[in-house]
């Protein structure tokens, strides 16, 4: 008698389940992924950010090769976890790496990058998407330029002046762009598509 009552109770109980799991299970699953993907993200960008602090000669390729973590955020779960993981790694980096060159240079330039750019290249016009990008850029080199200069870039003679640092930097950053939006293909169509078709979302 009790195994016929735990079977009628089972009859009732799964199809419930399975209507609710659209609604509880499966969106639990989905926000764990995006919270484990974001921490895994933020972790891989502070040990990027260590080896470019303790490394000066590549220091500034490695500030930008941790923004593809946050690149990979934004792919895999969205803006909000990409933020999560440049905010995440730039503060750890900021307060315990041994140098602050590079995790400045992060925390300025390149963390928060691709963010900026998934936000700015919904526009349409290709005109307007350069103009947002090149104000973020030169809104950051000129804080890195007037208020943060030693920091960054120490207590040198014969520094190049502001025109030259401009002109150069803005020359720099549209190569970054361009490759960057050539590893933002890759990773989407290779090994973001491999994993997806491998265990699925």
């Amino acid at each position: 008698m009790r195994l016929l009552h735990c079977h009628a109770l089972h009859e009732h109980v799964l199809p419930l389940q399975l209507a609710l799991a659209p609604y509880g299970v499966h969106v639990m699953s989905k926000r764990t992924r995006k919270l484990a993907l974001s921490a895994l993200f933020a972790a891989l960008a502070v040990i990027m950010l260590y080896f470019a602090s303790i490394w000066p000669t590549g220091q500034v390729g490695l500030a930008a090769a941790a923004s593809v973590f946050t690149a990979a955020a934004v792919i895999e779960a969205g803006l909000l976890p990409g933020v999560y993981v440049f905010v995440v790694s730039s503060a750890i980096s900021l307060l315990l790496m041994p140098g602050r060159a590079a995790p400045l240079l992060y925390a300025l330039f390149f963390g928060y990058y691709p963010v900026i750019k998934s936000l700015v290249e919904r526009i349409g016009w290709i005109a307007a998407q350069w103009a947002l990008k090149l104000l973020a850029f030169n809104v950051a080199l000129t804080v890195a330029w007037f208020i943060l200069r030693e920091l960054l870039f120490g207590a040198r003679e014969n520094m190049p002046g502001a025109a030259v640092i401009y002109l150069a930097g803005n020359a720099v950053f549209a190569l970054f762009d361009y490759g960057f939006t050539k590893i933002i293909w890759l990773y989407t169509n290779r090994i973001s598509k491999f994993g997806n078709n491998g265990g699925g979302r």
